[in-house]
């Protein structure tokens, strides 16, 4: 473990733990450079992909994203599932058929909401709103969600595989104090000098997991007020990117830089560090991915003639549907994949019938829509 001397040049924040004894970082050269690097890259001041900031592609690209982080994010929190269940789950709309899915669904809302909470400021009526959709339905309670635990109910942090408890969060009668000043802090009111947003919104992060107000959800909390932070000080592109797809590939990693925090004299020089990084990382795969579509719509366009008489949105169902000739695709899932009304996902399908590339029918009440069998050829042929 890596160790850090506590010099002049620490600085302290407004978190206490139990004793008294406040938390602090050290602005050490890797910080540095990796908010420098991240003021470029996710608040948009270099060049990004035209895809991201073409408003007719830029709305595929954030519902992957949201997806992406409901799905990780409530996994990390021991939701079991497949990603491919996941994205049927939420593609479609269906009713979820257990807490697991339930909690992805709440995820995926909360997610799609953080984007209007960033213009109010954080208070404790905002917080317990989060915590109560986050929660909502997911919790043995129900009652225990959008409340502060109470002193009878004991909360600690451990392990799965053992008894032993890594953290004991500060006493529920402190938690109306605590909120208070974690509000003036996530407001920027204190402390009186300039601290970086992306600093601010990662010891958000870690604030909100230490003080644990809650009976459950704190984790999925904390993360969605990490991108109400970010959001809130400008840094668009992150409602791209997922971070807890890059945590749940080292989970234990997240969970030592919370450990070593508080083992080592409360320096939170290792979870600023560990988010960094994860940041970094989560934008570097934003690129990866929109690259990996960018070459496959080439490779498309470039063999299936046809497709230049289709809009981006058809050529992206297109796309899917040579891929998958057995998926069935409906206008609510094509709605909310692009972001767009009832009336344009309906004509745009409409549309891909009457030029007898798709087929409709009808499931119930709703129409559903499957790939021709000769879609290849006829496009093709065009």
């Amino acid at each position: 473990m890596l160790k850090f001397r506590r010099t002049s040049m620490a600085r302290e924040i407004p978190l206490h733990d139990g004793k008294g004894t406040a938390f602090w970082y050290t602005t050490v050269e890797p910080i540095l450079e990796r908010l420098h690097d991240l003021d470029k890259g996710a608040a948009g001041t270099i060049r990004m992909p035209e895809q991201i900031v073409n408003p007719e592609t830029r709305d595929q690209y954030l519902v992957n994203s949201l997806i992406e982080e409901a799905v990780t994010s409530s996994q990390l929190e021991g939701a079991i599932t497949t990603r491919r269940v996941a994205r049927e789950l939420l593609r479609t709309r269906r009713r979820p058929r257990d807490i697991s899915e339930q909690m992805i669904v709440n995820n995926f809302q909360i997610m799609r909401r953080i984007s209007t909470f960033k213009e109010r400021e954080m208070t404790k009526e905002l917080l317990l709103e989060i915590h109560r959709l986050i929660t909502d339905g997911t919790l043995e309670d129900n009652e225990q969600g959008g409340r502060f635990r109470r002193p009878d109910e004991h909360v600690v942090v451990g392990t799965m595989l053992s008894d032993s408890v890594l953290h004991e969060p500060p006493p529920a009668g402190e938690l109306e104090q605590r909120v208070s000043v974690f509000c003036d802090f996530a407001n920027a009111r204190i402390p009186g000098q300039f601290l970086h947003p992306l600093l601010r919104s990662i010891i958000l992060h870690f604030w909100l997991a230490y003080d644990h107000p809650f009976v459950d959800g704190n984790g999925r909390t904390a993360r969605a007020l990490f991108y109400w932070s970010m959001l809130r000080h400008g840094y668009w592109l992150c409602e791209y990117i997922s971070i807890s797809s890059v945590l749940r590939k080292a989970p234990a990693r997240y969970a030592r830089s919370f450990l070593y925090t508080e083992s080592d004299g409360n320096d939170l020089t290792y979870f600023i560090l560990h988010q960094l990084q994860v940041l970094k990382e989560a934008v570097a795969e934003l690129h990866r991915y929109i690259q990996r579509k960018s070459k496959q719509l080439q490779t498309l366009e470039a063999e299936l003639h046809g497709l230049s008489e289709l809009n981006h949105r058809q050529r992206s169902l297109i796309g899917h549907a040579l891929r998958h000739p057995y998926h069935v695709y409906t206008i609510a899932a094509h709605r909310m994949n692009h972001n767009v009304s009832y009336q344009t996902a309906r004509t745009d399908l409409l549309n891909l019938v009457d030029r007898k590339l798709f087929v409709k029918s009808k499931r119930g009440k709703a129409l559903v829509f499957r790939v021709d069998g000769k879609l290849e050829k006829k496009l093709k042929k065009k």
